[in-house]
Protein backbone atom coordinates (compact mmCIF):
# COMPACT_ATOMS: atom_id res chain seq x y z
CA UNK A 1 0.00 0.00 0.00
CA UNK A 2 2.82 2.38 0.88
CA UNK A 3 4.30 1.96 -2.62
CA UNK A 4 0.96 2.85 -4.22
CA UNK A 5 0.60 5.92 -2.02
CA UNK A 6 4.13 7.00 -2.86
CA UNK A 7 3.41 6.52 -6.56
CA UNK A 8 0.24 8.63 -6.21
CA UNK A 9 2.17 11.42 -4.51
CA UNK A 10 4.88 11.26 -7.16
CA UNK A 11 2.27 11.50 -9.92
CA UNK A 12 0.56 14.41 -8.18
CA UNK A 13 3.84 16.25 -7.78
CA UNK A 14 4.67 15.70 -11.42
CA UNK A 15 1.26 17.06 -12.47
CA UNK A 16 1.65 20.11 -10.21
CA UNK A 17 4.97 20.95 -11.89
CA UNK A 18 3.25 21.22 -15.28
CA UNK A 19 5.88 21.56 -17.99
CA UNK A 20 8.74 21.58 -15.49
CA UNK A 21 10.74 24.15 -13.56
CA UNK A 22 12.43 25.59 -16.64
CA UNK A 23 9.12 26.47 -18.27
CA UNK A 24 7.70 27.76 -14.98
CA UNK A 25 10.68 30.10 -14.71
CA UNK A 26 10.08 31.27 -18.29
CA UNK A 27 6.43 32.00 -17.39
CA UNK A 28 7.52 34.04 -14.38
CA UNK A 29 10.10 35.89 -16.50
CA UNK A 30 7.25 37.19 -18.66
CA UNK A 31 5.56 38.65 -15.56
CA UNK A 32 2.92 35.90 -15.60
CA UNK A 33 1.83 33.43 -12.94
CA UNK A 34 1.35 29.73 -13.59
CA UNK A 35 -2.09 28.16 -13.97
CA UNK A 36 -2.07 26.78 -10.43
CA UNK A 37 -0.74 30.00 -8.88
CA UNK A 38 -3.61 31.88 -10.48
CA UNK A 39 -6.16 29.46 -9.07
CA UNK A 40 -4.63 29.69 -5.58
CA UNK A 41 -4.93 33.51 -5.62
CA UNK A 42 -8.46 33.49 -7.06
CA UNK A 43 -10.06 30.93 -4.75
CA UNK A 44 -10.41 30.80 -0.98
CA UNK A 45 -7.42 29.16 0.63
CA UNK A 46 -7.65 25.36 0.64
CA UNK A 47 -10.99 25.29 -1.22
CA UNK A 48 -9.85 24.05 -4.64
CA UNK A 49 -10.97 20.56 -5.61
CA UNK A 50 -9.18 19.49 -8.77
CA UNK A 51 -10.59 17.10 -11.36
CA UNK A 52 -8.82 15.16 -14.12
CA UNK A 53 -5.31 15.85 -12.85
CA UNK A 54 -3.95 12.74 -14.58
CA UNK A 55 -5.64 13.13 -17.97
CA UNK A 56 -3.27 12.98 -20.95
CA UNK A 57 -3.79 13.46 -24.68
CA UNK A 58 -4.47 10.56 -27.05
CA UNK A 59 -2.53 11.83 -30.06
CA UNK A 60 0.05 9.51 -31.64
CA UNK A 61 0.99 11.63 -34.66
CA UNK A 62 4.27 13.59 -35.02
CA UNK A 63 5.91 11.78 -32.10
CA UNK A 64 3.28 12.98 -29.61
CA UNK A 65 2.94 9.51 -28.11
CA UNK A 66 6.42 10.02 -26.62
CA UNK A 67 5.44 13.34 -25.05
CA UNK A 68 2.62 13.18 -22.54
CA UNK A 69 2.08 15.39 -19.51
CA UNK A 70 -0.49 14.95 -16.77
CA UNK A 71 -3.37 17.44 -17.02
CA UNK A 72 -2.79 18.07 -20.74
CA UNK A 73 -2.35 21.82 -20.43
CA UNK A 74 -5.37 22.83 -18.36
CA UNK A 75 -6.17 22.70 -14.63
CA UNK A 76 -9.87 22.22 -13.88
CA UNK A 77 -12.06 21.92 -10.79
CA UNK A 78 -14.14 23.90 -8.35
CA UNK A 79 -13.65 25.96 -5.22
CA UNK A 80 -15.11 28.92 -3.41
CA UNK A 81 -14.75 32.70 -3.54
CA UNK A 82 -15.81 34.27 -0.25
CA UNK A 83 -17.53 31.00 0.56
CA UNK A 84 -19.55 30.82 -2.69
CA UNK A 85 -19.03 27.99 -5.14
CA UNK A 86 -17.44 28.55 -8.57
CA UNK A 87 -16.07 26.26 -11.24
CA UNK A 88 -12.76 27.20 -12.82
CA UNK A 89 -10.41 26.13 -15.56
CA UNK A 90 -6.95 27.57 -15.97
CA UNK A 91 -4.88 26.90 -19.07
CA UNK A 92 -1.26 25.97 -18.37
CA UNK A 93 1.11 27.64 -20.82
CA UNK A 94 4.01 25.55 -19.50
CA UNK A 95 2.42 22.41 -20.98
CA UNK A 96 2.41 22.39 -24.79
CA UNK A 97 1.97 26.19 -24.68
CA UNK A 98 -1.49 25.71 -23.19
CA UNK A 99 -2.64 24.49 -26.61
CA UNK A 100 -6.08 22.93 -26.83
CA UNK A 101 -6.37 19.24 -27.62
CA UNK A 102 -9.38 16.96 -27.72
CA UNK A 103 -8.86 15.89 -24.10
CA UNK A 104 -8.01 19.44 -22.97
CA UNK A 105 -11.38 20.55 -24.40
CA UNK A 106 -13.11 17.58 -22.79
CA UNK A 107 -11.86 18.67 -19.35
CA UNK A 108 -13.26 22.18 -19.88
CA UNK A 109 -16.61 20.88 -21.15
CA UNK A 110 -16.88 18.55 -18.17
CA UNK A 111 -16.69 21.30 -15.57
CA UNK A 112 -18.98 23.58 -17.59
CA UNK A 113 -21.57 20.80 -17.61
CA UNK A 114 -21.13 20.34 -13.85
CA UNK A 115 -21.50 24.08 -13.34
CA UNK A 116 -24.85 24.10 -15.11
CA UNK A 117 -26.10 21.06 -13.19
CA UNK A 118 -25.03 22.49 -9.84
CA UNK A 119 -25.83 26.14 -10.52
CA UNK A 120 -22.46 27.85 -10.11
CA UNK A 121 -20.51 30.37 -12.23
CA UNK A 122 -17.73 29.32 -14.60
CA UNK A 123 -14.45 31.23 -14.63
CA UNK A 124 -12.08 30.52 -17.50
CA UNK A 125 -8.45 31.64 -17.27
CA UNK A 126 -7.12 31.74 -20.83
CA UNK A 127 -3.40 31.46 -21.60
CA UNK A 128 -3.00 29.35 -24.71
CA UNK A 129 -1.13 29.10 -27.98
CA UNK A 130 -4.33 27.98 -29.71
CA UNK A 131 -5.32 24.68 -31.26
CA UNK A 132 -2.80 21.85 -30.95
CA UNK A 133 -1.63 21.53 -34.53
CA UNK A 134 -0.50 17.91 -34.15
CA UNK A 135 -4.11 16.85 -33.51
CA UNK A 136 -5.54 18.57 -36.57
CA UNK A 137 -9.31 18.48 -36.84
CA UNK A 138 -9.71 16.79 -33.44
CA UNK A 139 -8.54 19.95 -31.71
CA UNK A 140 -10.88 22.04 -33.87
CA UNK A 141 -13.70 19.73 -32.83
CA UNK A 142 -12.69 20.32 -29.23
CA UNK A 143 -13.09 24.06 -29.71
CA UNK A 144 -16.54 23.57 -31.17
CA UNK A 145 -17.52 21.40 -28.20
CA UNK A 146 -16.48 24.23 -25.84
CA UNK A 147 -18.41 26.78 -27.94
CA UNK A 148 -21.52 24.63 -27.71
CA UNK A 149 -21.22 24.47 -23.94
CA UNK A 150 -20.77 28.26 -23.79
CA UNK A 151 -23.99 28.63 -25.74
CA UNK A 152 -25.96 26.26 -23.51
CA UNK A 153 -24.60 27.85 -20.32
CA UNK A 154 -25.44 31.38 -21.48
CA UNK A 155 -28.15 32.82 -19.24
CA UNK A 156 -28.00 29.76 -16.95
CA UNK A 157 -24.84 30.52 -14.96
CA UNK A 158 -22.55 33.57 -15.16
CA UNK A 159 -19.52 32.97 -17.37
CA UNK A 160 -16.39 35.06 -16.90
CA UNK A 161 -13.23 34.96 -18.99
CA UNK A 162 -9.83 36.09 -17.76
CA UNK A 163 -7.39 36.64 -20.64
CA UNK A 164 -3.98 36.27 -19.01
CA UNK A 165 -1.79 35.46 -21.98
CA UNK A 166 -2.24 34.78 -25.69
CA UNK A 167 -5.72 33.99 -26.98
CA UNK A 168 -5.79 33.71 -30.76
CA UNK A 169 -7.63 32.12 -33.65
CA UNK A 170 -10.62 29.97 -32.74
CA UNK A 171 -9.73 30.35 -29.06
CA UNK A 172 -11.15 33.88 -28.96
CA UNK A 173 -14.72 32.79 -29.62
CA UNK A 174 -15.24 31.00 -26.33
CA UNK A 175 -14.44 34.14 -24.28
CA UNK A 176 -16.50 36.19 -26.75
CA UNK A 177 -19.59 34.17 -25.83
CA UNK A 178 -19.08 34.58 -22.10
CA UNK A 179 -20.68 37.37 -20.09
CA UNK A 180 -17.57 39.32 -19.12
CA UNK A 181 -13.98 39.45 -20.32
CA UNK A 182 -11.09 40.89 -18.30
CA UNK A 183 -7.53 41.27 -19.59
CA UNK A 184 -4.05 41.97 -18.23
CA UNK A 185 -2.12 44.87 -19.73
CA UNK A 186 1.05 44.06 -21.68
CA UNK A 187 0.87 40.27 -21.20
CA UNK A 188 -2.47 39.33 -22.78
CA UNK A 189 -3.90 39.71 -26.25
CA UNK A 190 -6.81 38.46 -28.37
CA UNK A 191 -7.17 38.34 -32.13
CA UNK A 192 -8.63 36.06 -34.80
CA UNK A 193 -5.53 36.32 -37.01
CA UNK A 194 -2.09 37.34 -35.79
CA UNK A 195 0.22 40.12 -37.02
CA UNK A 196 2.05 37.84 -39.49
CA UNK A 197 -1.16 36.75 -41.22
CA UNK A 198 -2.43 40.33 -41.27
CA UNK A 199 0.79 41.45 -42.98
CA UNK A 200 0.56 38.66 -45.55
CA UNK A 201 -3.11 39.22 -46.40
CA UNK A 202 -3.58 42.99 -46.07
CA UNK A 203 0.02 44.24 -46.06
CA UNK A 204 -0.61 45.99 -42.72
CA UNK A 205 2.26 46.03 -40.27
CA UNK A 206 0.96 45.89 -36.72
CA UNK A 207 2.20 44.56 -33.39
CA UNK A 208 0.35 41.98 -31.31
CA UNK A 209 -0.35 44.68 -28.70
CA UNK A 210 -1.78 47.11 -31.25
CA UNK A 211 -3.80 44.38 -32.94
CA UNK A 212 -5.32 42.72 -29.91
CA UNK A 213 -3.86 44.02 -26.67
CA UNK A 214 -5.79 45.17 -23.61
CA UNK A 215 -5.75 48.80 -24.76
CA UNK A 216 -7.31 47.90 -28.09
CA UNK A 217 -10.08 45.78 -26.62
CA UNK A 218 -11.00 48.09 -23.74
CA UNK A 219 -10.94 51.34 -25.73
CA UNK A 220 -11.72 50.52 -29.36
CA UNK A 221 -13.42 47.17 -29.89
CA UNK A 222 -15.28 46.82 -26.54
CA UNK A 223 -14.43 43.09 -26.59
CA UNK A 224 -13.03 43.34 -23.03
CA UNK A 225 -14.83 44.85 -20.05
CA UNK A 226 -11.71 46.05 -18.22
CA UNK A 227 -7.95 45.53 -17.95
CA UNK A 228 -5.59 45.34 -14.99
CA UNK A 229 -1.90 45.92 -14.37
CA UNK A 230 -0.84 42.35 -13.58
CA UNK A 231 -2.13 38.88 -12.77
CA UNK A 232 -2.52 39.47 -9.04
CA UNK A 233 -4.42 42.73 -9.49
CA UNK A 234 -6.74 41.11 -12.05
CA UNK A 235 -7.54 38.10 -9.84
CA UNK A 236 -8.11 40.28 -6.76
CA UNK A 237 -10.54 42.44 -8.77
CA UNK A 238 -12.34 39.31 -9.98
CA UNK A 239 -12.87 38.19 -6.37
CA UNK A 240 -14.59 41.53 -5.71
CA UNK A 241 -16.57 41.40 -8.95
CA UNK A 242 -17.95 37.87 -8.52
CA UNK A 243 -19.52 38.95 -5.23
CA UNK A 244 -21.99 41.15 -7.13
CA UNK A 245 -23.37 38.22 -9.13
CA UNK A 246 -25.87 35.48 -8.27
CA UNK A 247 -24.68 31.90 -8.63
CA UNK A 248 -27.23 31.08 -11.35
CA UNK A 249 -30.42 32.26 -13.06
CA UNK A 250 -32.71 30.81 -10.39
CA UNK A 251 -31.18 32.77 -7.53
CA UNK A 252 -31.20 36.41 -6.59
CA UNK A 253 -27.92 38.29 -6.16
CA UNK A 254 -26.21 37.91 -2.78
CA UNK A 255 -27.03 40.33 0.03
CA UNK A 256 -23.97 41.70 1.80
CA UNK A 257 -23.74 43.52 5.14
CA UNK A 258 -23.85 47.30 4.73
CA UNK A 259 -23.10 50.10 7.13
CA UNK A 260 -24.61 53.04 5.28
CA UNK A 261 -27.82 54.73 6.39
CA UNK A 262 -30.65 53.98 3.96
CA UNK A 263 -32.20 57.36 4.72
CA UNK A 264 -28.93 59.24 4.32
CA UNK A 265 -29.40 62.64 2.71
CA UNK A 266 -26.77 64.42 0.65
CA UNK A 267 -27.43 68.11 0.13
CA UNK A 268 -24.55 68.44 -2.33
CA UNK A 269 -26.83 66.74 -4.86
CA UNK A 270 -29.08 69.81 -4.80
CA UNK A 271 -26.34 71.69 -6.65
CA UNK A 272 -25.12 68.88 -8.90
CA UNK A 273 -27.06 70.15 -11.92
CA UNK A 274 -25.51 73.40 -13.27
CA UNK A 275 -27.73 76.42 -13.84
CA UNK A 276 -26.60 76.49 -17.46
CA UNK A 277 -28.46 73.60 -19.16
CA UNK A 278 -25.57 73.13 -21.59
CA UNK A 279 -22.92 72.77 -18.90
CA UNK A 280 -21.80 69.20 -18.12
CA UNK A 281 -21.44 67.45 -14.78
CA UNK A 282 -20.21 64.01 -13.73
CA UNK A 283 -23.01 61.45 -13.36
CA UNK A 284 -20.63 59.18 -11.44
CA UNK A 285 -20.85 61.63 -8.54
CA UNK A 286 -24.55 60.80 -8.26
CA UNK A 287 -23.88 57.06 -8.52
CA UNK A 288 -21.30 57.13 -5.72
CA UNK A 289 -23.57 59.24 -3.51
CA UNK A 290 -26.59 56.92 -3.72
CA UNK A 291 -24.66 53.61 -3.52
CA UNK A 292 -23.93 51.78 -0.27
CA UNK A 293 -20.65 53.18 1.05
CA UNK A 294 -20.19 54.93 -2.30
CA UNK A 295 -18.98 51.65 -3.82
CA UNK A 296 -19.36 51.24 -7.60
CA UNK A 297 -17.73 48.61 -9.86
CA UNK A 298 -17.65 50.17 -13.31
CA UNK A 299 -17.46 48.07 -16.48
CA UNK A 300 -16.02 49.19 -19.81
CA UNK A 301 -14.88 52.51 -18.32
CA UNK A 302 -12.72 53.34 -21.37
CA UNK A 303 -15.27 52.59 -24.11
CA UNK A 304 -18.32 54.67 -25.10
CA UNK A 305 -17.76 56.97 -22.16
CA UNK A 306 -21.01 58.81 -22.90
CA UNK A 307 -22.77 56.01 -21.03
CA UNK A 308 -21.76 54.46 -17.70
CA UNK A 309 -22.52 50.87 -16.68
CA UNK A 310 -21.60 48.80 -13.65
CA UNK A 311 -22.72 47.34 -10.34
CA UNK A 312 -23.40 48.94 -6.97
CA UNK A 313 -25.39 47.90 -3.91
CA UNK A 314 -28.45 49.35 -2.19
CA UNK A 315 -29.28 47.97 1.24
CA UNK A 316 -26.65 45.29 0.57
CA UNK A 317 -28.26 44.01 -2.65
CA UNK A 318 -26.72 44.23 -6.10
CA UNK A 319 -28.13 46.80 -8.52
CA UNK A 320 -27.06 47.24 -12.14
CA UNK A 321 -26.56 50.86 -13.13
CA UNK A 322 -26.99 52.41 -16.58
CA UNK A 323 -26.37 56.16 -16.68
CA UNK A 324 -25.94 58.79 -19.38
CA UNK A 325 -22.69 60.72 -18.86
CA UNK A 326 -23.09 64.47 -19.61
CA UNK A 327 -19.30 64.92 -19.43
CA UNK A 328 -18.87 63.06 -22.76
CA UNK A 329 -20.80 64.05 -25.90
CA UNK A 330 -23.42 65.60 -23.56
CA UNK A 331 -24.57 62.06 -22.69
CA UNK A 332 -25.98 61.48 -26.16
CA UNK A 333 -26.80 57.92 -27.27
CA UNK A 334 -24.83 56.59 -30.23
CA UNK A 335 -23.99 53.20 -31.72
CA UNK A 336 -21.32 52.26 -29.20
CA UNK A 337 -23.24 53.48 -26.15
CA UNK A 338 -26.36 51.60 -27.25
CA UNK A 339 -24.47 48.32 -27.74
CA UNK A 340 -22.61 48.69 -24.46
CA UNK A 341 -25.73 49.35 -22.41
CA UNK A 342 -27.96 46.84 -24.20
CA UNK A 343 -25.72 43.87 -23.46
CA UNK A 344 -25.43 44.94 -19.83
CA UNK A 345 -29.21 45.30 -19.43
CA UNK A 346 -29.71 41.84 -20.91
CA UNK A 347 -27.17 40.33 -18.52
CA UNK A 348 -28.93 41.91 -15.53
CA UNK A 349 -32.27 40.58 -16.75
CA UNK A 350 -30.82 37.07 -17.24
CA UNK A 351 -29.62 36.94 -13.66
CA UNK A 352 -32.35 38.72 -11.69
CA UNK A 353 -30.36 41.89 -11.03
CA UNK A 354 -32.52 45.04 -10.62
CA UNK A 355 -31.64 47.96 -12.88
CA UNK A 356 -31.23 51.62 -11.94
CA UNK A 357 -31.28 53.99 -14.92
CA UNK A 358 -30.05 57.56 -14.51
CA UNK A 359 -31.17 59.73 -17.39
CA UNK A 360 -29.69 62.89 -18.84
CA UNK A 361 -29.90 62.38 -22.59
CA UNK A 362 -30.40 65.00 -25.31
CA UNK A 363 -31.17 62.36 -27.95
CA UNK A 364 -29.36 60.15 -30.45
CA UNK A 365 -26.16 61.38 -32.08
CA UNK A 366 -26.95 62.74 -35.57
CA UNK A 367 -24.75 62.43 -38.65
CA UNK A 368 -23.95 60.29 -41.67
CA UNK A 369 -21.40 58.18 -39.78
CA UNK A 370 -24.05 57.10 -37.29
CA UNK A 371 -26.75 56.47 -39.89
CA UNK A 372 -24.41 54.55 -42.19
CA UNK A 373 -23.19 52.57 -39.18
CA UNK A 374 -26.74 51.50 -38.38
CA UNK A 375 -27.61 53.63 -35.34
CA UNK A 376 -31.26 52.74 -35.92
CA UNK A 377 -30.66 49.03 -35.43
CA UNK A 378 -28.07 49.50 -32.67
CA UNK A 379 -30.32 51.92 -30.81
CA UNK A 380 -33.10 49.38 -31.15
CA UNK A 381 -30.94 46.88 -29.24
CA UNK A 382 -31.09 49.05 -26.13
CA UNK A 383 -34.79 49.68 -26.64
CA UNK A 384 -35.40 45.95 -27.03
CA UNK A 385 -33.28 45.08 -23.99
CA UNK A 386 -35.22 47.41 -21.70
CA UNK A 387 -38.56 46.41 -23.20
CA UNK A 388 -38.06 42.69 -22.61
CA UNK A 389 -36.50 43.02 -19.13
CA UNK A 390 -38.74 41.76 -16.34
CA UNK A 391 -36.46 42.58 -13.38
CA UNK A 392 -37.25 45.60 -11.17
CA UNK A 393 -36.52 48.79 -13.12
CA UNK A 394 -36.18 52.14 -11.36
CA UNK A 395 -35.49 55.27 -13.38
CA UNK A 396 -34.38 58.74 -12.28
CA UNK A 397 -34.33 61.62 -14.76
CA UNK A 398 -31.91 64.27 -13.58
CA UNK A 399 -32.01 66.74 -16.46
CA UNK A 400 -32.65 66.21 -20.18
CA UNK A 401 -34.83 63.43 -21.52
CA UNK A 402 -35.52 64.32 -25.12
CA UNK A 403 -37.18 62.56 -28.00
CA UNK A 404 -36.90 58.84 -28.65
CA UNK A 405 -33.97 58.67 -26.23
CA UNK A 406 -36.43 59.44 -23.41
CA UNK A 407 -38.47 56.40 -24.42
CA UNK A 408 -35.41 54.15 -24.72
CA UNK A 409 -33.96 54.91 -21.28
CA UNK A 410 -36.28 52.70 -19.21
CA UNK A 411 -39.30 54.99 -19.51
CA UNK A 412 -42.65 54.14 -17.96
CA UNK A 413 -43.79 53.05 -21.44
CA UNK A 414 -41.16 50.27 -21.43
CA UNK A 415 -42.58 48.90 -18.17
CA UNK A 416 -40.42 50.99 -15.89
CA UNK A 417 -41.66 50.16 -12.40
CA UNK A 418 -40.81 53.38 -10.58
CA UNK A 419 -39.91 56.48 -12.56
CA UNK A 420 -38.71 59.55 -10.67
CA UNK A 421 -37.49 62.93 -11.81
CA UNK A 422 -35.62 65.78 -10.18
CA UNK A 423 -37.18 69.26 -10.41
CA UNK A 424 -34.45 70.09 -12.93
CA UNK A 425 -35.72 67.43 -15.37
CA UNK A 426 -36.73 68.48 -18.88
CA UNK A 427 -38.92 65.88 -20.58
CA UNK A 428 -39.84 66.91 -24.10
CA UNK A 429 -39.67 65.94 -27.77
CA UNK A 430 -36.61 68.17 -28.17
CA UNK A 431 -34.88 71.22 -26.72
CA UNK A 432 -36.81 74.48 -26.52
CA UNK A 433 -34.78 76.28 -29.19
CA UNK A 434 -35.13 73.54 -31.81
CA UNK A 435 -38.80 73.02 -31.05
CA UNK A 436 -39.57 76.73 -31.31
CA UNK A 437 -37.78 77.08 -34.63
CA UNK A 438 -39.91 74.25 -36.05
CA UNK A 439 -43.27 75.26 -34.57
CA UNK A 440 -42.83 78.99 -35.30
CA UNK A 441 -40.86 78.76 -38.51
CA UNK A 442 -42.74 81.76 -39.97
CA UNK A 443 -41.44 83.99 -37.15
CA UNK A 444 -37.73 83.18 -37.55
CA UNK A 445 -37.04 86.66 -38.94
CA UNK A 446 -38.07 88.24 -35.63
CA UNK A 447 -35.46 87.35 -32.93
CA UNK A 448 -37.51 88.93 -30.15
CA UNK A 449 -40.58 86.88 -30.99
CA UNK A 450 -38.55 83.69 -31.23
CA UNK A 451 -36.93 84.44 -27.86
CA UNK A 452 -40.35 84.92 -26.32
CA UNK A 453 -41.66 81.73 -27.93
CA UNK A 454 -38.61 79.82 -26.67
CA UNK A 455 -39.21 81.10 -23.14
CA UNK A 456 -42.86 80.09 -23.43
CA UNK A 457 -41.88 76.59 -24.56
CA UNK A 458 -39.35 76.26 -21.73
CA UNK A 459 -41.92 77.33 -19.14
CA UNK A 460 -44.43 74.82 -20.50
CA UNK A 461 -42.28 71.78 -21.29
CA UNK A 462 -38.76 72.19 -19.84
CA UNK A 463 -39.82 70.63 -16.55
CA UNK A 464 -40.99 67.25 -15.23
CA UNK A 465 -44.54 68.29 -14.43
CA UNK A 466 -46.24 67.67 -17.78
CA UNK A 467 -45.01 64.07 -17.69
CA UNK A 468 -45.98 63.82 -14.01
CA UNK A 469 -49.47 65.06 -14.81
CA UNK A 470 -49.85 62.22 -17.30
CA UNK A 471 -48.53 59.61 -14.84
CA UNK A 472 -45.36 58.97 -16.83
CA UNK A 473 -43.37 60.16 -13.81
CA UNK A 474 -44.37 58.68 -10.44
CA UNK A 475 -42.97 61.55 -8.40
CA UNK A 476 -40.74 64.59 -8.60
CA UNK A 477 -38.22 64.10 -5.81
CA UNK A 478 -35.71 66.31 -4.06
CA UNK A 479 -32.14 65.52 -5.17
CA UNK A 480 -30.81 65.26 -1.60
CA UNK A 481 -33.37 62.52 -0.86
CA UNK A 482 -32.37 60.40 -3.87
CA UNK A 483 -30.72 57.56 -1.95
CA UNK A 484 -33.66 57.12 0.36
CA UNK A 485 -36.27 57.25 -2.41
CA UNK A 486 -34.37 54.90 -4.73
CA UNK A 487 -33.66 52.41 -1.94
CA UNK A 488 -37.32 52.35 -0.94
CA UNK A 489 -38.34 51.89 -4.57
CA UNK A 490 -36.12 48.83 -4.95
CA UNK A 491 -37.27 47.49 -1.58
CA UNK A 492 -40.89 47.70 -2.75
CA UNK A 493 -40.05 45.66 -5.85
CA UNK A 494 -38.29 42.72 -4.19
CA UNK A 495 -41.21 40.39 -4.85
CA UNK A 496 -41.96 41.64 -8.36
CA UNK A 497 -43.33 38.90 -10.62
CA UNK A 498 -43.63 39.62 -14.33
CA UNK A 499 -43.60 37.09 -17.15
CA UNK A 500 -43.20 37.74 -20.87
CA UNK A 501 -45.34 35.78 -23.37
CA UNK A 502 -44.02 32.28 -24.06
CA UNK A 503 -41.62 32.03 -26.97
CA UNK A 504 -38.78 29.77 -28.03
CA UNK A 505 -36.54 32.84 -27.86
CA UNK A 506 -36.75 36.45 -28.94
CA UNK A 507 -35.18 37.93 -32.06
CA UNK A 508 -33.28 40.94 -30.82
CA UNK A 509 -32.14 43.23 -33.68
CA UNK A 510 -28.54 42.06 -33.89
Amino acid sequence: MREVIEELEARREQARMGGGQKRIDAQHAKGKLTARERISILLDEGSFEEYDMFVTHRCTEFGMSESKMSGDGVVTGWGTINGRMVYVYSQDFTVFGGSLSETHAGKICKIMDMAMKNGAPVIGINDSGGARIQEGVASLGGYADVFQMNTLASGVVPQISMIMGPCAGGAVYSPAMTDFIFMVRDTSYMFVTGPDVVKTVTNEIVSAEELGGAGTHTKKSSVADDAFGNDVEALAALRIFIDFLPLNNKEKPPVRPFFDEVERTDYSLDTLIPDNPNKPYDIKELIHKVADEGDFFELQPDFAKNIVIGFMRMEGSTVGVVANQPLVLAGVLDINASRKAARFVRFCDCFNIPILTLVDVPGFLPGTAQEYGGVIKHGAKLLFAYGEATVPKVTLITRKAYGGAYDVMASKHLRGDVNYAWPSAEIAVMGAKGATEIIYRSELDDPDKIAARTKEYEDRFANPFVAAEKGFIDDVILPHNSRKRLARAFASLRNKDLQNPWKKHDNIPL
